[in-house]
């Protein structure tokens, strides 16, 4: 298939365009290069420096004859969204809209979408592990962009017959991601640890995240593209919540070294707790997680500990 990767060059865009190689697909990227690095870009192949805004963006998909869309770009940041509400909006929800309106007019009839376990907000203790089928209650503009982008997905479908499949992230961590965006925390504490500087924790430290691998996201990915189960929602986690002292902790041990966090006030708009309940991506995705959480540190401590890391994270 020939695949459009949005965001192509990007931290999840580089591991699903490996992917999509390996399994003999044909990825074409289409990146403006913000956030991004065209060294993250495997050789040959190929790519259009174009914001996900560009009303030309039809033209490429038919060019290129795209059998379906992987949907990764666009605004990731809580903390930008809440200070920059009109731009957010601006590259999420008319990027979104841009995006269905060149697959309705181009016959393009399968679009997968990131999405963020953003959009569930905080809930309570009896409600983790969190389902598809929560109330969603976004605390963020960012939450609730991509909720609204969830909506047109949706929209498109019932009116145009645009199919869509909807992965909800956890936070994602892994070789290749840059020190911004939602699930940055883990790159953040990477760059600290090789420039011998201490690490900031906003709040207490014990709020909670649902760490994923980005090699299990590209795998979640490749399966939404494969299943007959589409016009959904999953979630795509580990189902294990782990706290930011946790992750301090086991990268201690890896690096076996005594790190010593500064603690800052807990910023407006972050969620608490957050687990992920995966057992609807396991039954009809047949998708599971590969990678334990000390292994996929160890494999991103070393990317971003090596001097050839890119500059994204210096």
């Amino acid at each position: 298939m020939n695949i459009l990767i949005t965001g192509g060059a990007g931290f999840i865009g580089s591991h699903i365009v490996r992917k999509l190689l390996e399994t003999g697909n044909t990825p074409i990227v289409l990146d403006n290069f913000s956030t991004s690095a065209l060294e993250n870009i495997p050789t040959g192949v190929k790519y259009y420096r174009m914001d996900i805004l560009d009303k030309t963006l039809q033209s490429v998909l038919k060019d290129e004859k795209i059998d379906a869309i992987v949907h990764l770009a666009g605004q990731t940041m809580v903390d930008y969204s809440l200070k920059h509400p009109f731009e957010d909006m601006m590259q999420n929800i008319e990027g979104m809209v841009n995006l269905l309106e060149a697959a309705r007019i181009t016959g393009v009839n399968r679009v997968v979408f990131s999405s963020t376990a953003a959009v569930y907000g905080d809930v309570n203790e009896s409600d983790l592990p969190i389902r598809e089928n929560h109330l969603l209650q976004p605390m963020s503009f960012y939450g609730l962009s991509k909720l609204t982008e969830e909506k047109y997905l949706e929209m498109y479908h019932k009116i145009f017959g645009v199919n869509y499949v909807i992965l909800r992230f956890a936070n994602v961590y892994g070789e290749r991601q840059g020190i911004k965006g939602e699930g940055g925390v883990i790159s953040i504490f990477a760059k600290c640890f090789a420039e011998n500087k201490d690490i900031t924790v906003f709040g207490d430290g014990k709020q909670t995240r649902d760490f994923i691998y980005a090699g299990d996201i590209a795998d979640g990915i490749y399966a939404a593209l494969q299943t007959s189960n589409v016009n959904t929602v999953y979630n795509l986690s580990t189902q294990i919540e782990v706290s930011l002292l946790g992750i301090i902790n086991t990268c201690s041990v890896i690096l076996h070294k005594e790190i010593n966090p500064h603690f800052e006030s807990e910023r407006k708009g972050d969620i608490y707790r957050s687990m992920l309940c995966n057992r609807k991506a396991k039954e009809e995705l047949f998708w599971t997680p590969k990678t334990n959480l000390v292994t996929g540190l160890e494999r991103t401590l070393i990317y971003f500990l090596d001097d050839n890391a890119g500059a994204l994270w210096r």
